[in-house]
């Protein structure tokens, strides 16, 4: 009976030391979403534009996995799947970066690190109108709860924040790229079970890429790229780059090669507390007891949304 027990024991230690390296994968993913509210924001508007910005982060996503491709045997894209694929690039890589930069231009890393947590509400609601997924009561009331806490940031918000510019056009923006990631969600799945992560992205990040163009390259060119200074403004410009972009695509996809569903979705919760704790931490925003009871109602609503979901 003890050789059974020390067996199974042993068994058991393997298993969670297996756990280990997702597990850190995907707490070291969620910390720099988190911290990226924050840094992200040091930037704009002083060194560069919002739609700079973006410019910037789809320009060297773009480079980074068309470089890393050519190291590696990437599948062609199928015929049938061009269609889908362009609109991932659009709703994925472009309206929903785009929309999240700006939003984080006009408002403020605390509101940003709430509201992007609303995403799951608008997969369920998207999920009902296209493939008619059932919505059940408990559903229905998180997805209202969620929308109150959405309202009481967007419509008690200060438009004239020291903070930000004009926090309800920013929480409005971060409503805007919730919708949009939540589609690209829905529409990237199958896309994701059938091409490998680097065809995937560097066709996502082109096509984001030239719908960005257009939109960032004056804010692009106005930039003194010869003058930024290091601390302020380079390296936090390589960090959402190379950081924000780049590895936490990488890192969630190993956590999600190893983890389950369930053990995934806890991460969706621990992004807005890193994102808020930072940003009171290095004095770049503040929390009052509004945003309080609407970030109670937002992940309250998210909870509810998601939660039997996850259990099934």
């Amino acid at each position: 009976m003890e050789n059974i027990y020390q067996r199974l024991l042993k068994i058991s230690h393997k298993k969670n030391a297996k756990k280990i390296l997702p597990l850190l994968a995907a707490t070291i993913a969620t910390t720099i979403y988190g911290i990226n509210h924050t840094v992200a924001k040091i930037v704009m508007p002083i060194y560069i534009g919002s739609l700079g910005l973006v410019l910037l982060r789809v320009l060297g996503a773009t480079i980074i996995f068309w470089t890393i491709s050519l190291f590696f045997k990437t599948k062609p894209i199928d015929k049938k799947d061009r269609f889908t694929i362009l609109k991932c690039g659009l709703f994925g890589m472009s309206i929903n970066i785009a929309a999240f930069i700006a939003g984080l231009d006009y408002s403020t890393p605390v509101n940003s690190s709430i509201l992007i947590i609303i995403s799951p509400i608008f997969v369920v609601i998207l999920s009902f109108f296209i493939f008619k997924n059932k919505i059940n009561f408990i559903k229905i009331l998180g997805i209202i709860l969620g929308f109150i806490g959405a309202m009481i940031l967007i419509l008690t918000a200060d438009s004239n924040s020291s903070i930000g510019r004009n926090i309800p056009l920013g929480n409005f923006l971060f409503i805007v790229n919730s919708i949009s990631y939540a589609y690209y969600l829905i529409i990237v799945k199958p896309m994701a079970e059938k091409y490998d992560l680097i065809t995937l992205f560097k066709w996502l990040f082109l096509i984001g890429l030239i719908f960005n163009f257009p939109l960032g390259i004056s804010q692009f060119l106005d930039v003194d790229w010869l003058s930024l200074p290091l601390k302020q403004a380079i390296l936090p410009m390589v960090f959402v780059v190379i950081g924000t972009t780049c590895m936490t695509y990488f890192l969630n996809g190993y956590a999600l090669s190893r983890l389950t569903s369930t053990e995934v979705a806890v991460f969706m919760y621990l992004q807005p507390i890193i994102g808020v704790l930072f940003a009171i931490f290095t004095k770049s925003d503040t929390i009052t007891l509004t945003i309080l009871i609407a970030s109670i109602l937002i992940f309250s609503g998210v909870y509810l949304t998601t939660a039997l979901k996850s259990r099934n």
